[in-house]
């Protein structure tokens, strides 16, 4: 009887993913090493929060916001929370700058737009300060 060897395991390339809730590139860890491939978040906090409809409103009134401009010209991200929250005090729309921030970043990792700072296009993971918004 011939000598059995063994498969040789198939190792799952360890590409860096992007997060379904914040949109932030993720790179894999040793924890995740036995399901690397259904990982989907970067983060308990990302996991545990779920994308609300208020997320929806972001995307489509940065898409409406950008439509309305036009191919070259940019948008804040500022002006999306302020169609969404409401324009009549800072405290209204205030609170959603980072949640329009993340649906920036989903819509870059759709293809949809791009993120620029002082004028060039930046990866929407690293980028701090301030962003500006359009079309690719």
């Amino acid at each position: 009887m011939p000598d059995k060897k063994r498969k040789p395991e198939r190792i799952t390339p360890h590409k860096d993913k992007i997060c379904k809730r914040c949109g932030r590139a993720f790179s894999w860890r040793k924890k995740w090493e036995r399901d690397w491939d259904a990982v989907k978040y970067c983060s308990d906090a990302c996991r545990g929060e779920k994308t609300a409809e208020t997320d929806a409103q972001l995307e489509a009134a940065i898409l409406e916001l950008l439509a309305e401009r036009g191919r070259d010209k940019t948008i804040c991200p500022s002006e999306a929370a302020k169609l969404v929250g409401g324009k009549d005090s800072r405290h209204d729309w205030e609170s959603l700058m980072e949640p329009a921030r993340a649906a920036a970043r989903r819509l870059v990792s759709a293809g949809r737009i791009v993120i620029t700072q002082k004028g060039s296009v930046v990866d929407p993971s690293t980028a701090k300060g301030p962003i500006r918004l359009r079309l690719p």
